[in-house]
């Protein structure tokens, strides 16, 4: 999983930023489903591992970046990108490729690409759409599976179900084949 998550940076830094939403929506599945008795994702453990291991991180970002004589005030920020719509988005955006759910409480959801503007929009709702700053999302979505990687990681359910894991095997992966770098 470290290697996902390091690639997902590394998208990032090459602007390859469909890359970078696509696969960061993919990590609460993953990481809900490696937790489970089941070893599968559901729309549920999404929606759980989402609210507790990334939403909360836009308030502990902003109050870290504020100086402390203002960061010591914030109490009720809450990202309006709930467990919910952030479920819904990744059903729009990875299966039919659209920025818009028909049940999400936002028109749309749309991302500004780093470096087009000094602005930056994060959460911020315009017109009906939800407009979010496209490394500031990314950021906190691997600042959760980090810290609930370093967390789970010994879990006995998620040991199990990280054998089973996709990562590279630079010499092939025997009996099906041997020599050269595969993926599975």
């Amino acid at each position: 999983m470290q290697a996902l998550i390091d690639q997902i940076e590394a998208s990032l830094a090459s602007r390859l930023y469909f890359l970078s939403i696509f696969t960061s929506l993919s990590l609460p599945d993953i990481a809900g489903a490696l937790s489970s008795d089941n070893g599968e994702a559901s729309s549920k453990k999404f929606i759980a591992w989402y609210e507790d291991w990334v939403r909360p991180r836009f308030r502990e970002n902003v109050v870290s970046q504020s100086p402390p004589h203002i960061g010591q005030y914030i109490k009720e920020l809450a990202n309006p990108f709930d467990g919910e719509s952030c479920y819904r988005f990744r059903c729009s955006l990875l299966h039919q490729g659209s920025t818009q759910h028909p049940k999400s409480k936002f028109d749309r959801i749309i991302f500004i690409e780093p470096g087009a503007t000094t602005n930056v929009i994060h959460y911020g709702q315009i017109n009906g759409a939800l407009c979010i700053d496209l490394p500031g999302f990314c950021s906190e979505v691997l600042q959760g599976a980090r810290a609930w990687l370093a967390a789970h990681e010994v879990h006995e359910n998620v040991q199990r179900n990280l054998s089973r894991f996709a990562q590279r095997h630079s010499g092939g992966l025997a009996p099906y084949i041997v020599g050269v770098p595969v993926i599975g």
